[in-house]
Order: C-alpha cells, then structure tokens, then sequence
C-alpha cells in the first residue's frame, strides 16, 4: 500500500498503477521531503514530477502545500491513476496530469519557472536520455530551483549538465536520490 506521508492528505493512499510502475517508499518520501522542506523548496512552489507513475511525489509536494503541481506520464493508464489520486486526496485544483513522453514535454518552455523538479525515471531510461531530460530542464528552473533525480544505487550518478550542479547525494537500501541545484 502506497500512502502519502504528510501534509493535508497525510495517512491517505493512493491507487497504484497495475504494471510498469515502481513508486517511491514512503520511507525515501519522508527523507525526501524532510529535506527538501529544510531547503524550504515545498512550500508554495511551483513543482514538476517527471515519470510521474502513480504521482506520489508529486502528490506529496501538493499536500505539503506546493502552489502547484504538474505531473508528468506518459502512460495513458498511469496518468489516469494519476487523475484519480489528485481528485480522491482533493488536491485536483493544484495538479495538473499531463499525458505525454517527458522528452517531448521538458522541450516545451514552461508558464513560469520550475522550484522543484521530481524525476523518478523507469530503470530502462538509459544515462544518455536522462541527461537531454536534465539539459532541457537547466533553462525551466528558477534560480533557487532544486533538481531530484532517484534512481538504482546501481546506476552510475547522473551527468549533471553545464548550469546543473550536485550538492546532495543520499542512500535508502536500494535507492539513491542525487540532489542538484542551478550552477557551475
């Protein structure tokens, strides 16, 4: 069972995707989180999810108080569970689910900067497509963005590129979140 760890929907659960999904531990959530709102990256930020899945980090951003949360399937099933856990935990007015490829969506140039982007990509997203992800996003951010990427401790770090700097770098068991930020 998947639920969000805190906030306004805090102890209620969210629908899963049936296949193709992996979603976030509430125990990497709840680090992820406690660092982030120590960052003071939460509160009233514009957010992006990418690889949303089922949007449980997305969803734990909205009900931390996120102004507003844009989560990003491609999907069509995973975003429609996505739909339905933002309506059910009452967070619809300030998520967005958008159904599309997260390449062709981070080539698009945003309404507004991002505060916080989210990326949880598949195991099968190699290094090379994570990295155009992270490059499209450089020019998104605003100037006190933060950037995180979760992936296998087995995969190799991210290549941050030019304007993305790593400042962060935590372990949970078979997880690991990098941490990035505008920079040299």
């Amino acid at each position: 069972m998947t639920r969000i760890v805190a906030g306004s929907a805090g102890g209620r659960t969210l629908e899963v995707p049936a296949r193709g999904t992996r979603p976030t531990s509430e125990r990497v959530r709840e680090a992820l989180f406690s660092r982030l709102e120590h960052l003071d990256v939460v509160a009233d930020a514009r957010v992006l999810d990418l690889y949303a899945g089922s949007g449980a980090l997305g969803l734990e951003a909205a009900s931390r108080g996120a102004a507003s949360v844009t989560l990003v399937e491609a999907s069509k099933p995973a975003a429609d569970v996505c739909r339905r856990n933002a309506a059910t935990l009452g967070l619809d007015a300030r998520v967005t689910v958008v159904t599309d490829r997260v390449e062709r969506f981070v080539e698009r140039p945003p309404a507004a900067p991002w505060r916080l982007a989210l990326l949880d990509p598949p195991y099968d997203v190699g290094e090379a497509a994570l990295g155009a992800v992270l490059t499209a996003l450089v020019g998104a951010l605003d100037e006190q963005a933060v950037v995180v990427v979760e992936r296998s401790t087995r995969s190799p770090e991210p290549s941050w590129p030019a304007g993305l700097a790593r400042f962060d770098e935590r372990r949970y068991g078979e997880t690991t979140l990098w941490l990035a930020e505008p920079g040299a």
